[in-house]
């Protein structure tokens, strides 16, 4: 399955698709945002020029990094901006007090034509205090977007750094499956945790074979309305115990396998009607399958090299999984653990993959879901191993074994440190709902008005904004590692290579260094040109947004990304914006007088 683009090129003369959701639209957002339209309408400032930053403050995960995700889709909602009729009606029936007719004329004039986006590519690591998104424009349209914007960022990006997390505990090598739809915060929350775990590096987003009884219902939904389709996909994924929404709907790559209940519906081979199996090639057929695997199963029981260890085994499970083989033979993974992993699970997995050998047929492996996963996975291991030797069959030593049961950081970590022959996870719970933290806590605050910089002030420094139209810029050492992030006035000359820069902390005034990049890179580009007629950046397809997270991990040195005690990275502004930050917040800050 292709990935998707996810817009138009710049020329294409094409309207840009609405967010996926189709329950995102101007009115999800905060009674407050309207409240203020009108009122900056009612004193003329609607129009006024602002610039507001989308930033957050502090790492999730006690970590010292974030994936920055969600972009796609916020230049989707601000494409596609636009208030219904029956929407303005809402409005003004909402808003307290009268509302003008001039207001209501207002409403139905507003769109996004004015404004301008600028963001870091989605699926870049990111950091405290740095724009993700610079949003200008009229200052009633620029507060609009705030809810949505901080909506769609937010969780997108939790997630994303979530699933980057497990990734760099797991290893490149891997497998990774989000297994979440079941245990997600409803429909859309499951949407939106596998399209965001794809892009921190998981796999695929795993499913139940039988969803491929509804791939025709799902090549034939284009006549639907989109929120008909979302909903019913959705529902229909839940029955499933999958997320071929998520698939149908981005690109992602599509796995799985079956349930405990697939395995404990079956009460004796008897009951597999239909038992004839055609080779892989279509050469010739083999009548009886059943037969075969019990055959292949008595072999196993006698083999002298596993020391009579496979006694009786489970007749039902081995009913049921010779029944999925006989469906799916090129896609055979088996659900070991329903009776016993290793007396009986184990056992007719091989018996089948043997019988499907003979066929031309190669399985895929097996999955446990319980039990102490170091220990048997390093049992089945030796089995599959054992077997390939006894039996000539080269490569079945190697047999894919996938785990799941809750797993977390800290389950993929304490693996790894136990010693195991796990070759792919299978993760849900604790990823798709970000179980160790709730929310990333991004915010949006003005900058500059009418070109005017504007700061917030607190009490607690790290809520204190920075202030006015900022470019961003990247610092990589000579090891090809980013060294720090810089933000300065918009109007300051860009860092050289080779050049050496004062990069200083926001805030305190004894952390500064000296730094000369070997490589810079400008981190805020054009999204969302509106009338400025830049350039506008293309939203890349979903694969290459992941592929650019995965690299982007492979840039930052090993001790900002490790999972216990990290490295903080230092983020910094330029010497003439560290001095104006501290200009304004002295002007700004009321002088008390003591009696």
């Amino acid at each position: 399955m292709e990935a998707k683009a996810n817009g138009p090129s710049v020329n294409a003369g094409r309207v840009m698709d609405g967010p996926t959701n189709p329950m995102v639209t101007p009115l999800l957002t905060d009674l407050y945002q309207f409240t203020m339209a009108y009122a900056y309408w009612k004193a003329g400032k609607h129009n006024d020029r602002a610039v507001f930053d989308l930033y957050f403050r502090k790492n999730p995960f006690g970590g010292e990094f974030t994936v920055f995700a969600g972009l796609e889709e916020c230049i989707k909602l601000i494409a596609n901006f636009k208030l219904t009729e029956e929407e303005i009606s809402f409005i003004c029936e909402t808003l307290p007090g009268s509302c003008e007719e001039g207001f209501v004329k207002y409403l139905r004039n507003i769109d996004c034509s004015d404004v301008e986006v600028y963001a870091i590519s989605e699926g870049t690591v990111v950091f405290p205090k740095v724009p993700l998104l610079r949003v200008e424009g009229p200052v009633a349209v620029v507060q609009l977007l705030e809810t949505p914007v901080l909506n769609l960022v937010n969780f997108a990006s939790l997630v994303a750094t979530n699933a980057a997390r497990h990734r760099l505990v797991a290893g490149k090598s891997k497998m990774l499956l989000e297994f979440g739809l079941r245990r997600a915060q409803g429909p859309d929350g499951a949407i939106s945790a596998s399209k965001y775990c794809y892009v921190g590096g998981f796999d695929a987003t795993s499913y139940s074979d039988n969803a491929y009884g509804s791939s025709l219902f799902f090549t034939n939904v284009d006549s639907l309305s989109k929120l008909m389709f979302v909903l019913l996909v959705s529902v229909l994924c839940c029955v499933l115990a999958s997320n071929v929404a998520a698939g149908r709907l981005f690109g992602i790559p599509l796995r799985g396998t079956h349930s405990h209940a697939f395995v404990s519906s079956f009460m004796s081979p008897d009951e597999i009607l239909e038992r004839s199996l055609h080779r892989s090639d279509g050469s010739s057929t083999c009548e009886d399958f059943v037969s075969l695997v019990q055959s292949w199963l008595s072999k196993i029981q006698w083999a002298k090299a596993l020391g009579n260890t496979v006694g009786e085994t489970n007749q039902s499970e081995l009913a049921a999984f010779t029944s999925y083989a006989l469906a799916f033979p090129n896609n055979f993974l088996a659900l070991v653990d329903t009776y016993d992993v290793m007396r009986s699970g184990v056992p007719n997995f091989c018996a089948v993959a043997l019988a499907l050998n003979d066929l031309g047929y190669k399985s895929v492996g097996i999955r446990l879901d319980s039990g102490d996963l170091a220990y048997l996975s390093g049992e089945a291991r030796k089995i599959f191993q054992i077997i390939e030797k006894e039996f000539g069959l080269l490569g079945f030593g190697k047999t894919s074994i996938t785990a799941s049961n809750d797993l977390n950081e800290e389950t993929l970590d304490a693996l790894n440190k136990q010693g195991h022959e796990v070759d792919c996870y299978g993760i849900g719970t604790y990823l798709v709902t970000c179980y160790a933290q709730a929310a990333l806590g991004c915010v949006f605050k003005l900058v500059e008005i009418n070109n005017q910089p504007r700061i917030k002030l607190s009490e607690d420094v790290s809520k204190v904004s920075i202030p006015c139209k900022k470019r961003c810029y990247r610092l990589y050492g000579r090891e090809g590692y980013s060294l720090v992030d810089i933000m300065t006035g918009e109007n300051e000359p860009c860092p050289k290579v080779g050049e050496r820069i004062l990069c200083r902390h926001p805030f305190n005034e004894s952390k500064r260094a000296y730094v000369v990049p070997q490589r810079v890179e400008e981190l805020l580009k054009c999204y969302w040109p509106g009338k400025s007629g830049k350039v506008r950046e293309e939203l890349p397809a979903l694969k290459d947004i992941r592929d650019h997270c995965i690299k982007q991990l492979e840039q930052m040195r090993p001790d900002h990304m490790r999972r216990l005690n990290p490295t903080p990275y230092k983020v910094s502004v330029s010497a003439k914006l560290y001095d104006f930050i501290h200009f304004l917040w002295l002007n700004e800050a009321p002088v008390g007088e003591l009696q």
